[in-house]
């Protein structure tokens, strides 16, 4: 199966995401901290966020996991600083429908983690494509926990 231009153009931005990923590591004082796990495959990922006066003013994630998990990680982080909770919940929702169904209402909302979008051809992969956003979604509505 030959790989279009466009193909291979999101190929590229992902592989580049997963081996040079934004705000991956840790925070020094996090007020959210999750680890979430994907029993499929193994993946591991810790979120840490910094919630200040009502919007995340710093996110960082580590962990271990496949090409598309840690891209996605990169692209999340990136894309939820400077968001309040309740819009990075509605970002989780509208990530997790276009990478399930493939389509959403607002795919720009969603910045360049929507050139995940491939993901909804390869069911398999969509559990390690969410599992950032999962995570930021368990962190915001547990509260300032950490595990």
């Amino acid at each position: 199966m030959a790989l279009t231009k466009l193909d291979q153009l999101y190929r590229q931005v992902i592989l580049d995401e997963a081996y040079h990923p934004r705000h991956h590591g840790t925070l020094a004082a996090p007020t959210h901290q999750v680890t979430v796990r994907n029993p499929s495959c193994g993946d591991v990922l810790t979120l840490a966020l910094e919630v200040k006066d009502g919007v995340i003013k710093d996110a960082a994630f580590s962990g271990s996991g496949c090409t598309i998990s840690q891209a996605s990680g990169s692209l999340m982080t990136d894309r939820i600083i400077g968001q309040t909770p309740q819009h990075v919940l509605n970002l989780v929702a509208t990530f997790s429908d276009l990478v399930i169904d493939g389509q959403v209402k607002d795919e720009a909302a969603l910045g360049d983690a929507a050139i995940l979008k491939g993901v909804h051809q390869f069911p398999a992969r969509v559990k390690c494509a969410t599992l950032a956003w999962k995570a930021a979604a368990q962190a915001l509505t547990k509260g300032a926990e950490h595990d």
